[in-house]
């Protein structure tokens, strides 16, 4: 089987590529079935996204985000981030921006289930779900990839979106580095007895950082990076012990807590890959670089990634080869800085609020306040988060 584009992952970011590239047969490799799209009135599932306003309008183009049901999703009119000294506050609100929201919570499964919808109608698009890439040969005409079950294909070009633990990277010899931070995210959603007001909100703890996200109805959705050990002491707490710790640690603002579902806790680490690309290879979304969940941008990353691909392949000249080195310059120009800027930031504000130096813990502080108080500063934050 010969394909114009291999895509070898269908996670949310290889999904979205394989939807946007047009003029091009394309193959997704997919190592598990398609999830089932979540059930009318189902409790919302304990992994979310918080999408910026440009990576909505990039799958609306798509038609991907209309396949969505409103009731999987939550606009997010105002943030409220609180220093670890009590007073410091720095606040966003959608209204005063000018904007409709400042980003939208979206539940994974709903988002995987309207993409793989968008993707049943795209023309020459062959989905082979449950298959994974046991090897991978990159040749100077094409690659060749070996399924799972033995049959083989090649491809002009092959998009690596595997995720963290790329095998795809390993196989074509792309170094990364990786770094753990020590910390744990644990993950659940909550029913509040008070509105939320579709306020995202979060606590910098001198270390540990605390993040509510608004959902449908009265409930909200928890990431609160912990240290491996009291990550583990987090999971190890009944419902209710849990349930009364969070209330302290966001200080009661949202009234008594009542847990749904079992909570969850992930390994955070810090990914990075100087040289996303190989021949006829190009990597995306967490294959290609993993930041701190505390700013919510690793799926807008990757979504941009897969935006900027798709027009780098749309934008060639008729005669270029899509997989020819010229292609993946290309590429590697419209992300490098964005990439870099982001993994930057992140992991200066992890540094900065993790530190327990007092000098340190007063200039964080001030500049949280600083920030709230000048129309100029806190607006250009929130234009560069929405972007």
């Amino acid at each position: 089987m010969m394909f114009d584009i291999a895509v070898v992952g269908a996670g949310p970011v290889g999904l979205a590529f394989a939807r946007a590239v047009q003029d091009l047969s394309v193959a997704v490799l997919a190592p598990a079935a398609p999830p089932p799209a979540p059930a009318d009135g189902a409790p919302m599932g304990a992994r979310i996204y918080a999408i910026s306003p440009g990576n909505v309008a990039f799958l609306r183009a798509l038609r991907v985000w209309q396949w969505i049901p409103e009731t999987r999703v939550t606009p997010v009119h105002a943030m409220q981030i609180h220093g670890d000294d009590g007073r410091a506050r720095l606040e966003f609100d959608a209204y005063r921006g000018g904007v409709e929201a400042l980003a939208w919570i979206v539940e994974d499964a709903a988002l995987q289930a309207a993409l793989w919808q968008a993707l049943a109608g795209r023309e020459r698009c062959t989905l082979l779900p449950g298959q994974a890439c046991s090897a991978l040969e990159l040749r100077e005409d094409a690659a060749r990839l070996r399924l799972g079950d033995g049959r083989a294909l090649a491809a002009r070009l092959v998009v690596g979106a595997d995720g963290a633990h790329s095998a795809l990277r390993e196989m074509a010899g792309i170094e990364a580095h990786a770094k753990p931070y020590g910390q744990s995210a644990v993950v659940a959603n909550f029913a509040c007895a008070q509105p939320h007001g579709n306020v995202a909100r979060q606590w910098f703890q001198g270390g540990p950082i605390l993040a509510l996200l608004p959902l449908p109805g009265n409930q909200v959705s928890m990431v609160w990076s912990l240290s491996e050990a009291d990550a583990e002491a987090c999971l190890q707490r009944s419902p209710e012990a849990l349930c009364r710790a969070v209330e302290e640690a966001s200080g009661g603002v949202l009234g008594a807590l009542s847990l749904v579902g079992a909570p969850q806790a992930f390994p955070l680490r810090r990914l990075v890959v100087r040289r996303p690309v190989a021949t006829r290879l190009a990597l995306v979304g967490d294959a290609a670089h993993v930041v701190h969940p505390l700013a919510g941008q690793g799926a807008n990353l990757g979504f941009q990634d897969a935006r900027a691909l798709a027009e780098v392949l749309a934008a060639r000249e008729p005669v270029r080869d899509i997989g020819g080195e010229r292609i993946l310059r290309r590429y590697l120009r419209a992300r490098a800085e964005p990439v870099l800027a982001m993994d930057a930031v992140v992991h200066g504000l992890y540094g900065l609020f993790n530190s327990r130096d007092l000098g340190v813990a007063r200039l964080r502080n001030f500049g949280l306040n600083l920030a709230g108080r000048l129309p100029v500063i806190r607006n250009l934050l929130m234009r560069q988060a929405m972007s």
